[in-house]
């Protein structure tokens, strides 16, 4: 009986949540790197050079990481459904505003804005999912949310590719109508948003009451099986090496991410293909990732491991950074940008189901958005450093290096936590 409970209620939470949280993550994502594609024309435009570009991409990532933890514990506080439907109303406004850009300063202001305006929703919805799934399928559920950021890549490339098609339409740059109207999903989906999430568990009419009732004592239980060790201080929360560690993780996965977001279509553009090409040659390396990271993440759920499969997915993700930088033909890097996608976006998952383990109320709401703060400031490290040494260099080889350099020190820093961590239970 408890089994066909448990059964309906993950398959209810799995069609009632995953898909619509997964849609609000693909809407963000095109937003947060839609200016690799906005580059292909944007930067002689308004007068970027590689460098500029680099570090204004990257900025995102600097308001971001100031509002990250206090926005986190709003959501804690407030909740899901109100403050997520204020992220994506204030990035929407922002992201459309971006059409405005008109040189390094205004570019450098509004990336930052953006960052600040959407500060929280990664790791509040990372929070939500801990309301909502039972660890042992968390990874999966995970996954499959994460998995709207190449779906998004893969999607929005030839959708932002032919959007900058419309240079001229009434006078306005191509550029200028993709900020516009990608914004605009993001605008309406802020209201539908307040209207369709549910806070907690408790509190779902949707769900039959034996379901609820189920779903409300697996948590609970959970939560209290935690109890001892794991701790509920923001403050604690904070100065853990654990949360630290993690987010010098997800440092390295960040730069491999934001360097694939933002600079793969110029990476792409420079072997000679056309801007509808590059949206199309786009598409391959994340639609690859996608059956990859759902695959691993399975995986990681099934055998209940998560260091290694962390460790094993960072260095194929190096191995691609690093033979990207060697790779001067089209198939060569479209399959090392492949191999790059495919560690990347199947390390997070079970990165991802590692901060739960140990935080629980308050602390997980810290503790995540503490990962994600500092983690993503790797956002903006790589992107930059590639930005900078483009321009000094002329090639983009010694960044992809640098960047692959940093996701190696990912996987050696998981083998420290874990074997902290081991060391703590004995």
């Amino acid at each position: 009986m408890t089994d066909t409970v448990e059964k309906r209620t993950l398959r209810r939470l799995f069609w009632r949540i995953v898909p619509f949280i997964m849609f609000l993550y693909f809407i963000a994502f095109i937003d947060r790197v839609n200016i690799g594609f906005a580059a292909l024309s944007m930067n002689k435009d308004i007068g970027l050079s590689p460098a500029a570009y680099g570090f204004g991409a990257g900025i995102f990532f600097l308001g971001y990481f100031i509002f990250e933890v206090p926005s986190n514990l709003i959501l804690e506080r407030v909740g899901a459904r109100l403050w997520i439907a204020r992220v994506m109303l204030t990035w929407g406004i922002i992201s459309g505003t971006m059409a405005f850009v008109a040189g390094e300063t205004s570019f450098y202001v509004l990336r930052f804005l953006l960052g600040a305006a959407e500060a929280g929703f990664f790791p509040g919805i990372i929070l939500y999912l801990s309301y909502w799934f039972p660890q042992r399928s968390r990874a999966s559920v995970t996954a499959i949310f994460m998995a709207a950021a190449p779906i998004s890549v893969a999607l929005g490339s030839p959708l932002s590719a032919a959007l900058l098609q419309m240079d001229g339409v009434m006078g306005i740059k191509g550029w200028q109508w993709m900020f516009i109207l990608e914004a605009v999903p993001a605008l309406i989906m802020a209201f539908v948003t307040f209207f369709y999430m549910t806070d907690r568990p408790a509190k779902a009419k949707w769900l039959p009451e034996d379901e609820k009732a189920w779903l409300v004592e697996t948590m609970d239980a959970e939560v209290a099986a935690r109890a001892g060790a794991a701790h509920s201080s923001v403050w604690r929360s904070l100065v853990d090496p654990r949360v630290l560690a993690l987010a010098l993780i997800y440092f390295g996965t960040s730069a491999g991410l934001y360097t694939l977001g933002i600079w793969a279509p110029q990476i792409i553009k420079q072997l000679g293909v056309s801007t509808m090409t590059v949206g199309y040659l786009n598409m391959i390396p994340p639609i690859a990732s996608v059956v990859a990271m759902v695959l691993w993440s399975r995986h990681s759920d099934r055998t209940n491991e998560r260091s290694w499969h962390v460790v094993f997915a960072c260095l194929i993700a190096s191995s691609g950074l690093a033979l990207a930088g060697w790779s001067t033909g089209l198939i060569g890097v479209i399959l090392t940008l492949t191999l790059v996608n495919i560690g990347i976006s199947s390390a997070k998952p079970p990165l991802w189901s590692m901060p739960t383990l140990f935080l629980t109320g308050p602390a997980a709401a810290a503790g995540i958005a503490t990962i994600n703060s500092i983690g993503n400031l790797g956002g903006f490290a790589g992107p930059a450093m590639i930005g900078w040494i483009k321009q000094t260099t002329g090639s983009y080889a010694g960044g992809l290096y640098f960047v692959s350099a940093l996701l190696v020190l990912s996987a050696i820093m998981t083998l420290a936590l874990a074997k902290w961590g081991k060391k703590r239970v004995e």
